[in-house]
């Protein structure tokens, strides 16, 4: 954050937008009779940016947990991608579960493009940002009053513990 917070500080989502950033007790204090107050032990953070997220979603294949038995559980490529008969249905349903496992690590914006239309409109729905194929320089992601509701928190040991996309919680480690 650009104001160097550390510590026990938190943010304040209004909806899809950060109403206040500071101290942990100062804002249970001024906005805790009206809000949900959630005190994670992490670091908060804008996220993390895949800029392979082209590649993760539509050259694998992240297969439904009925399939576990055949296909396994972790991203098929390759021969084993081509062996399958993928329809767009098919694709869709793939980013879906491979957008849940980018949530999980704490993403929160990807690189395109996305060709096929059912990962296209997977991703879309997601809420998460689509940033441009090569950005000439990156851009910083702080997070700032007024600016979107969308964080991810990191547990000292690295783990994701909470992604929040334009103020919707969208993955919590259990």
């Amino acid at each position: 954050m650009g104001d160097g917070l550390i510590g026990d500080s938190g943010v304040v989502v209004d909806g899809s937008h950060i109403a206040a950033i500071g101290p942990y007790d100062e804002l249970a204090t001024a906005y805790g009779d009206r809000a949900r107050l959630r005190d994670w032990d992490g670091t908060l953070t804008p996220g993390r940016h895949e800029p392979h997220g082209a590649a993760l979603l539509e050259a694998a294949y992240h297969p439904d947990p009925r399939e576990a038995d055949e296909l396994g559980t972790e991203p098929l490529t390759g021969e084993a991608l081509a062996a399958l008969h993928m329809t767009e249905a098919r694709w869709g349903a793939s980013a879906r579960r491979g957008l849940q496992r980018l949530l999980a690590t704490g993403t929160t914006a990807l690189t395109g493009p996305f060709t096929r239309p059912a990962v296209r409109t997977a991703v879309q729905r997601s809420g998460l940002e689509e940033l441009p194929e090569e950005l000439p320089t990156p851009r910083p992601r702080v997070l700032h009053v007024g600016g979107p509701a969308t964080f991810a928190i990191f547990a000292p040991d690295g783990t994701t513990l909470a992604t929040v996309l334009a103020g919707r919680l969208l993955h919590r480690r259990h």
